[in-house]
């Protein structure tokens, strides 16, 4: 008999080159950029809808750099200066939101790109992959940062204003200048938040092994959430193309879209679910929104925002309780869908529960406003004519949580109800460990 040649075995190094995508430097450099050119185009267009492009002195890439910078969660600050005798102060506390799911959108694409196609992976290499593209971020975020600073003089008229001014030589000016320490670390935050999310929503990305056993309840919940929050966003863009074809405003209404449309319609969420916001507008100034709300909020004092004082100006928001109670329990047909066959209907309601109540505490969290801008000489408040103005909008938020866990129970148990007539894949693959 002769001996058998045992098989020749394949190197394991070959092996390990084929399974894992590179995610090198020059991996993450184009992550970066691809998330910052997205976020400073989808800036600068809304900008240039709004009439920004018209802004003195070459301020629109200054004014375009501010936004990418608020919409990563940075800080501008903004400030005055009216001469020896005169006062101005300003604020400004709100996040452009459609800005930053563009930006968020395009990270997490590029940071899953190269760890598709995998079951798991170490936490070490997460860990120095997700490092790569922090470093590149930040540094880049410092340019951005540096970049967003301008000054602008505001003509007070002809009148009484004016007159002083020239005498005083106290034109008021007002700018901006991004805190840059400031900026880095909540653009660190917010940079960390959004792969967290992602490696939670894929299905696809891998992870390290000690957590592949919490993919089962945490994956379908928390990927339902981003389905809900995307319909609101893609019904929103629908609503305001047919705004656009059937009542014109097409600059403003464009504008609206790529600067703060998740803005509206994540308000709009909360509003169906049955939660209040309180605010007010006093002034010129205001928000890019529906008259409807502009009719509720442009009071002297604050005012409560809610399908029962909206609808005293306009019947058709109870349509928003309709869209929510139908998107909500889509969601939540889909976390069922997605979860293992044999979690039962109370499962799917606590997962429910407490994925959209997460979900609402992070809209009532982002979709808040406050804005400000005063000017007075002498001692006299708004003496420029007009100039001063006021824009609040903050969450009820204990009573938007209580309504959501109310509404993730009861969408939660309906969808794994109805998810038990379809086929489903079963079980999620756990993989190597």
């Amino acid at each position: 008999m002769s001996e058998q040649t045992p098989p020749r075995r394949t190197a394991a190094p070959s092996a390990d080159r084929v399974r894992r995508a590179p995610h090198g430097w020059p991996q993450a450099l184009v992550a970066v950029l691809a998330s910052l050119l997205a976020m400073a185009v989808v800036a600068g267009l809304g900008l240039w809808a709004a009439g920004a492009a018209d802004l003195p002195d070459g301020a629109f890439p200054s004014v375009v750099a501010a936004v990418v910078v608020m919409a990563v969660g940075g800080s501008v600050q903004l400030s005055g200066d009216a001469g020896v005798i005169a006062e101005s102060n300003a604020g400004l506390s709100v996040l452009p939101l459609s800005v930053t799911l563009t930006g968020a959108l395009a990270i997490g694409a590029g940071f899953l790109r190269p760890l598709r196609h995998r079951a798991v992976a170490d936490a070490k290499e997460l860990a120095g992959w997700a490092a790569r593209i922090a470093v590149l971020w930040l540094l880049l975020l410092t340019g951005l940062g540096l970049l967003a600073r301008h000054h602008f003089t505001i003509a007070l008229g002809n009148g009484p204003a004016g007159v002083i001014g020239g005498l005083t030589d106290s034109s008021p000016k007002v700018g901006f200048e991004a805190d840059v320490p400031l900026t880095l670390v909540f653009g660190l935050l917010w940079l960390a938040g959004v792969l967290a999310v992602v490696l939670l929503v894929s299905r696809g990305a891998p992870l390290p092994g000690r957590l592949l056993r919490f993919q089962e309840s945490v994956r379908p919940a928390a990927f339902a959430m981003v389905v809900l929050l995307l319909s609101y966003v893609a019904v929103g863009f629908v609503v305001g193309l047919v705004v656009v074809v059937t009542r014109g405003h097409a600059a403003e209404t464009l504008a609206v879209l790529l600067l703060g449309l998740p803005n509206l319609v994540w308000l709009a969420l909360t509003l169906g679910l049955g939660a209040s916001w309180e605010g007010r507008v006093d002034g010129p100034f205001g928000l890019p929104m529906p008259k409807v709300l502009g009719a509720v909020l442009r009071t002297p004092d604050n005012t409560t925002l809610s399908l029962n004082t909206l609808a005293d100006h306009d019947g058709r928001v109870w349509w928003l309780l309709v869209v929510a109670a139908v998107l909500v329990l889509g969601a939540a047909f889909v976390m069922a869908a997605r979860s293992p066959e044999r979690m039962r209907a109370w499962q799917h309601a606590v997962h429910m529960a407490v994925a959209l109540t997460l979900t609402v505490l992070a809209v009532c969290l982002l979709a808040g406003v406050s804005a400000h801008y005063g000017l007075s000489l002498l001692g006299i408040g708004d003496i420029g004519g007009g100039l001063s103005g006021l824009v609040e909008l903050r969450p009820q938020l204990w009573r938007a949580l209580v309504l959501a866990v109310a509404w993730g129970l009861v969408s939660g148990f309906l969808g794994g109800l109805f998810a038990r007539r379809i086929h489903r894949r079963g079980e999620v693959e756990a993989g190597p460990t």
